[in-house]
């Protein structure tokens, strides 16, 4: 489940039976026994959901809700209360807590609200990793046949909800339609998250991918979440991931079979439930001949098998992508243009495209920062079209 909850009470007896019904629920649980404790862990950042008693030994417990209110983001905070302390708990509520609990405490509400604080958590999460990584994009599916078969099997592999291993060459785009299963899947609301396993030294890859606990290795002041638990319930894509060390497939392979991980450090098994997408632009047949990459991952990856064709194999669709990016472009340039001349475009279609999508993408780009009319002309075209056709 991914969800840390940090009980404030006094009573030993209470954190212990409280703790002990969370873990065996699939909640990590910590302990404070006074406000200073609490106010410990808190700053740490380590609480995604504080259980909190009113009374304790060196303070008013929701003087922490106020408290936590200055934090960036406020873990949601439920009060623990006696029978005369409701009309205490309802103002609290009205200045941010998230809910209250009567003790003794029933163990069945509890879970209850603290399933909906783990909703609240979750969508934080995916909001923070969008605002830093995802960007929306648009699917062209074109009219080559190859092209629509691919379309019409990952539509499939969407509902299903099952592995998928997208491969093509560089600038295919092949993460466009890892995010085009997403948004047409069962997971469309949950969360969509893309790691570049080439791009992470070896070293941190497996605490990008598994998270961290403090105090695992230098430089690990407190726990850290990985990716496959913030894409808990969605969608987690791995591009490149021929460059992933052997190692790693080999956890790899284990959480995907158990549907379960432990973070780097820790002990406790973390379930999940994430639909995987990988994609590599390198032949991974012959990288395992070569030991290199792991058989057994690679048919746990490959349920449904997406090839992406290079853009030299379907130029019948470069009119539809050249029109595409112009509409996209014209939008965030803030620019009016309208057309292509049927040279220009000519062009475009006489050249071979090493770079595929990706470079086409660009060439319209400059193209457009460069014309002051309303079409695109062959003056307006990167040198290397021009000169190759």
């Amino acid at each position: 489940m991914g969800i840390t909850v940090l009980i404030v009470d006094d009573e030993e007896n209470a954190r212990l039976n409280i703790g002990q019904y969370l873990n065996s629920k699939g909640y990590e649980t910590i302990g404070a026994a006074t406000l200073a404790e609490a106010r410990a862990n808190v700053q740490r950042g380590i609480a995604d959901v504080i259980l909190l008693d009113v009374n304790l030994p060196d303070g008013y417990g929701p003087n922490l809700l106020y408290e936590a209110a200055a934090l960036p983001v406020r873990p949601p905070i439920i009060l623990i209360t006696a029978y005369g302390d409701i009309e205490m708990a309802v103002d609290a509520m009205k200045n941010g807590a998230h809910d209250f609990l009567t003790k003794p405490v029933e163990f069945d509400r509890l879970e209850k609200s603290l399933q909906r604080a783990y909703e609240l958590v979750s969508m934080r999460r995916e909001l923070a990793h969008l605002r830093q990584s995802q960007q929306k994009t648009e699917f062209i599916v074109g009219k080559t046949g190859a092209m629509q078969l691919v379309v019409s099997q990952a539509e499939r592999a969407a509902t299903a909800s099952v592995s998928v291993l997208v491969t093509g060459e560089t600038g295919t785009g092949k993460e466009v339609l890892a995010n085009f299963i997403h948004r047409t899947g069962m997971r469309a609301s949950k969360p969509f998250i893309a790691i570049n396993c080439a791009a992470i030294q070896n070293t941190m890859l497996e605490a990008e991918l598994f998270g961290y606990e403090a105090g695992a290795f230098t430089g690990a002041d407190k726990r850290k979440h990985g990716l496959m638990e913030v894409a808990d319930g969605g969608i987690l894509f791995l591009d490149e991931i021929s460059s992933m060390p052997l190692d790693i497939q080999a956890k790899l392979l284990r959480a995907l079979e158990e549907r379960a991980f432990r973070r780097v450090g820790g002990t406790n098994l973390i379930k999940v439930d994430v639909q995987i997408l990988a994609a590599s632009n390198r032949d991974l047949k012959h990288m395992i001949k070569e030991a290199l990459f792991r058989e057994d991952l690679y048919y746990r990856l490959k349920v449904v098998d997406l090839h992406l064709p290079p853009l030299r194999e379907r130029k019948q669709d470069i009119p539809d992508l050249v029109g595409f990016f112009i509409r996209l472009n014209n939008s965030r340039l803030g620019m009016n243009i309208t057309d292509i001349s049927p040279r220009a475009l000519e062009m475009l279609v006489g050249y071979p495209w090493p770079g595929n999508i990706r470079e086409l993408s660009n060439a319209i780009e400059r193209a457009m920062l460069f014309c002051d009319g309303e079409a695109i002309d062959i003056g307006h075209l990167p040198r290397d079209v021009v000169r190759t056709v």
